[in-house]
């Protein structure tokens, strides 16, 4: 909904440098010719604005439009209910991630197809610290094995639905897919990203992307 930002309308629709963050998303995706069959997950009753946006900025392309949930979660899996029966591998992006590389994307479809999941990440140039709830220091992990976890993450229909389906069944929930299909025994190959597919959450965030875009940088 945007309210790290301080908007009064849903991020994905957040202005920067005249196009809505989803436009310039897509785009990225537009390149590869990924758009034919794209699921949009929104908030509940900015279905007309959204719709509005797209048919504004492809009025060539259909595409379906669903009403999300409470959590991501139960958003991803009504988007994946609107799939084509055709449809063997889903690519899982977030809306406010503009700068993903196409070759990032199609890392993670052919990791994907042998694999049957994967996900885009980076590896951790900080050194990650684990705090207790009185903020002391309990832990640090190896950096050496860390990612940073981004997106998209990719999946065989049939194990990404497999996965929500045990992870409702156990009434267990997460931020990512990826550990959703981890989580119920299955492989999930991590396919290298770029710090440019950052995620815009905070008002920092989106000075960052104007300049990114402003200095040609994507």
């Amino acid at each position: 909904m945007g309210l790290r930002l301080g908007l009064e309308q849903p991020k994905a629709l957040a202005p920067c440098c005249g196009k809505p963050l989803l436009v310039h998303t897509l785009c990225r995706f537009e390149t590869l010719g990924l758009l034919s069959r794209a699921v949009i997950t929104v908030p509940p009753g900015a279905e007309a604005e959204f719709e509005a946006v797209l048919r504004n900025s492809f009025p060539d392309n259909n595409f379906a439009v669903v009403a999300g949930g409470r959590e991501r979660q139960e958003s991803v899996e009504r988007a994946l209910n609107l799939l084509d029966s055709t449809v063997e591998i889903v690519v899982i992006h977030d809306a406010a991630r503009p700068f993903v590389s196409p070759e990032s994307v199609e890392a993670s479809i052919e990791a994907a197809r042998e694999h049957g999941a994967a996900t885009v990440a980076i590896p951790s140039a900080d050194t990650i610290l684990v705090g207790g709830t009185d903020d002391m220091l309990v832990d640090t992990p190896d950096r050496s094995r860390l990612w940073a976890c981004q997106t998209p993450q990719t999946f065989r229909v049939e194990v990404i639905r497999q996965a929500h389906r045990h992870a409702r069944a156990q009434g267990f929930a997460a931020t990512d897919d990826a550990t959703l299909v981890r989580r119920m025994g299955a492989a999930v190959k991590l396919v290298r990203g770029t710090p440019l597919n950052f995620k815009i959450t905070t008002p920092d965030d989106l000075v960052l992307a104007e300049a990114v875009i402003a200095k040609g940088l994507v």
